[in-house]
């Protein structure tokens, strides 16, 4: 690191747990972000302060008024820019160092399958079950850790499903896809402002964790939050047996 790097995050330096080693490493990391709205604006935001060497975005969206109460990277001039884009210029003015790489479609499986083997960790900031279970199968084909994170009304949850040990659940095996589980979008059923912004930020510290291999992640640990009582509850997550996705031996 030169001295300009040194000073701007002198403050990681001073955390044994990271160092310059560490940071070293962060800057060397290469991170793929699928959705730059309420999750992914504060994870993009403290990944890019945070000094990841490169941050790879995908979202298909534009700027919207209606998205400018929670998706804080995006600014009221940039209404009718795409979000990637969008995301890209608030990132690149935090920290020109980072190499932000954008991907302004829906991308489908073969280009995630591409994009995953590339990075070192993959956020699932993502608003639906196709694109979830979609970016899970793939994670778990690459050995990939998967950052989960999800919120709607006063309800959020994170989990980290460290793909990279055999012994890990994933996405599938705490909500299978011949479930019951319907979307829920915030256009439809509301969602609270600071929400997402704890569910992400909390997803950018574990993805920081897991580059990293330090502390304790939510591997195996899925957090439901209240907003409204700010109480948390932990489930603990084990792998299903009987898992289509991660279970090498099911059917």
């Amino acid at each position: 690191m030169d001295d300009q790097q040194l000073l701007r995050y002198s403050r990681h330096l001073l955390l044994p747990q990271i160092d310059i080693s560490g940071q070293e490493t962060l800057l060397q990391s290469k991170v793929l972000l699928v959705g730059a709205g309420g999750l992914g604006s504060p994870a993009a935001l403290y990944l890019a302060a945070s000094g990841i060497g490169e941050l790879v975005i995908c979202d298909h969206d534009k700027v919207d008024l209606t998205n400018l109460q929670r998706q804080i990277i995006h600014h009221t001039h940039a209404i009718g820019k795409a979000k990637t884009e969008s995301a890209r210029e608030t990132l690149v003015s935090i920290n020109p160092e980072v190499n932000v790489i954008t991907h302004q479609e829906r991308v489908d499986e073969s280009k995630l399958q591409n994009l995953v083997a590339q990075v070192d960790a993959v956020i699932d900031a993502s608003d639906n079950f196709t694109t979830r279970h979609q970016i899970n199968k793939i994670c778990v084909k690459h050995q990939k850790p998967l950052i989960s994170g999800a919120a709607v009304r006063f309800e959020g949850q994170v989990t980290v499903f460290d793909l990279r040990n055999n012994d890990s659940p994933c996405y599938h095996c705490l909500y299978p896809m011949e479930g019951d589980d319907a979307d829920m979008p915030c256009a439809v059923m509301g969602v609270f402002a600071p929400l997402v912004g704890i569910i992400g930020s909390m997803q950018a510290a574990e993805t920081i964790k897991v580059l990293l291999n330090i502390g304790e992640t939510l591997n195996g640990r899925l957090q439901l939050l209240d907003s409204q009582t700010m109480k948390w509850r932990t489930v603990q997550l084990k792998k299903d047996p009987s898992c289509k996705t991660c279970n090498k031996t099911s059917a």
